[in-house]
């Protein structure tokens, strides 16, 4: 099949640190090379991909640090509606910015949504002219019926994640340092429990003012390490050794990556109820999913009774990127053939 995938301008292809997108689409291009499809990613000028690389946009925008993101994002998928008779099928991460323009091709365009609905969106989905997936059962709500193609599950690339079966003592906290992601609640956790915490992850200018109100004055503690936004190799290091992921959302998070990746280095995760999360993470055999700060550091004192390598066998199981590209596939055999 003759595909194009089509990742948002935000990162790089694949991410050198944070970006769970362009991680997905950049192991996802790979399998789909690998199985003999033709596949064009469009996605930003320094992207790595054994795939045909089309693009408009010369650097991240995050690293570049544009003032005025929205023209380059619209030359991105204007690009992609203008070359789309080139295709059999469309597959779309950019959300609605592409899915605006879907009346201007007959190219069918399968979209994976990646996060919530948003109420102001509702004006592009009544005229899309597509279909679209979401990457767990959770996160279908709030979207419509029509055009929906069912779940397909993130994958990652189990067999470069480390496994390891004796664990430090410390805690980590992996992910963007934002409300949602509850930040502060795992360093209260940890400064209850008395223990050592690693906290690594990036800080949007969006979220600067919560780290510095709601995060920074609680790092005045030894125990606290404060890591910063952890690389490839450094985020592997980190799963493999930590006694357990804490990871405190605050807000329905549709996947939630950091869960799989933790867990294929065979470290249990703690997770709030919201969401994907009971879906990813199997309460007491892979983790524990608790719906209080009081729960979540019960959940910490019980860590050790997780076997590590039935954590690691879920994720082989059920997230890897060879079950991903499997269900891709599926989806574009079934809407192609209408």
């Amino acid at each position: 099949m003759r595909i194009a995938l089509v990742s948002p301008t935000w990162e790089r292809v694949p991410p050198p640190a944070y970006g769970g997108i362009e991680a997905v689409v950049s192991l996802l291009a790979e399998g789909l090379v690998s199985r003999g499809h033709e596949v064009t990613l469009y996605a930003t000028s320094d992207s790595i991909t054994g795939a045909r690389l089309r693009s408009i946009c010369p650097w991240p925008l995050r690293a570049a640090n544009v003032a005025q993101p929205l023209p380059y994002q619209l030359a991105h998928v204007a690009m992609v509606i203008e070359e789309a008779d080139q295709y059999d099928i469309i597959h779309n991460h950019c959300g609605e910015l592409l899915m605006a323009f879907s009346n201007l091709t007959t190219v069918p365009i399968l979209t994976t949504i990646h996060g919530p609905m948003v109420p102001d969106c509702q004006i592009v989905w009544d005229r899309y002219r597509g279909y679209y997936n979401t990457i767990s059962r959770a996160s279908k709500n709030g979207f419509p019926d029509r055009g929906y193609e069912g779940v397909v599950y993130n994958g990652i690339d189990v067999d470069s994640f480390p496994f390891c079966e004796a664990k430090d003592d410390y805690l980590l906290f992996l992910g963007r340092i934002s409300p949602e992601k509850g930040t502060h609640l795992a360093i209260q956790a940890a400064r209850a429990l008395g223990r050592r915490i690693v906290v690594a992850g990036k800080v949007d200018r969006a979220d600067q003012e919560y780290y510095a109100t709601e995060v920074a004055p609680l790092l005045d503690d030894p125990r606290i390490t404060f890591f910063g936004e952890a690389d490839a190799v450094q985020k592997r290091e980190l799963f493999a050794h930590a006694r357990c992921l804490l990871h405190p959302v605050t807000w329905p998070e549709p996947f939630g990556l950091v869960m799989a990746e933790a867990m294929a280095c065979g470290t249990p995760v703690i997770a709030f109820r919201q969401g994907s999360t009971p879906e990813v993470v199997l309460h007491e055999e892979t983790g524990y999913v608790v719906d209080t700060l009081e729960e979540m550091l019960a959940a910490v004192e019980r860590a050790h009774e997780i076997d590590p390598y039935r954590c690691r066998a879920h994720v082989a199981h059920t997230f890897s990127a060879e079950q991903m590209v499997n269900g891709y596939e599926q989806l574009y055999e079934r809407i192609c053939a209408r």
